[in-house]
């Protein structure tokens, strides 16, 4: 069952997305947990209604998952790895990007990627755009999805 906002977001419990996306900044420790605190301060001013969740979680990633971002589907994923954040789009193929920001995962029909590295900047107004433009994209295509009433 598919958590609501209040509860994804502001979790009582010890394992709430939003506290392991802390705790996963906390173990990073480092250039990366700094950059994806920025990214997930941006996604939330870009929309305020985005829902946070955390998936993936395994043995391999010390079972801190991955964090991801939703809003009425998923806007993108926040992964990190040693010399890059990514941020993946799930329909990034479709999201006009005049800024340029998107710079990985371009191969694809579907998804397109942002990867931070260490000394880069992001270009805010144009990182809450996508975003903006992600929401939108999935608002549209739920609506477009819906069943429609015989006349």
């Amino acid at each position: 069952m598919k958590q609501n906002k209040t509860v994804s977001m502001q979790g009582t419990g010890r394992d709430s997305p939003s506290r392991l996306i802390d705790h996963r900044i906390r173990e990073l420790g480092d250039w990366r947990g700094e950059t994806l605190a920025r990214v997930r301060t941006l996604i939330r001013q870009a929309d305020p209604d985005v829902v946070e969740e955390v998936k993936w979680r395994k043995p391999s990633n010390g079972m801190l998952g991955v964090p991801v971002w939703e809003h009425d589907g998923l806007i993108c994923t926040g992964e990190t790895y040693r010399d890059k954040v990514k941020l993946t789009f799930a329909k990034g193929a479709a999201l006009a990007d005049p800024a340029g920001l998107f710079n990985s995962s371009l191969d694809g029909n579907v998804r397109r990627a942002i990867d931070i590295h260490q000394d880069d900047r992001i270009d805010e107004k144009a990182f809450k755009a996508l975003v903006r433009a992600a929401a939108t994209l999935n608002t549209s295509a739920r609506a477009g999805a819906r069943p429609r009433k015989k006349a």
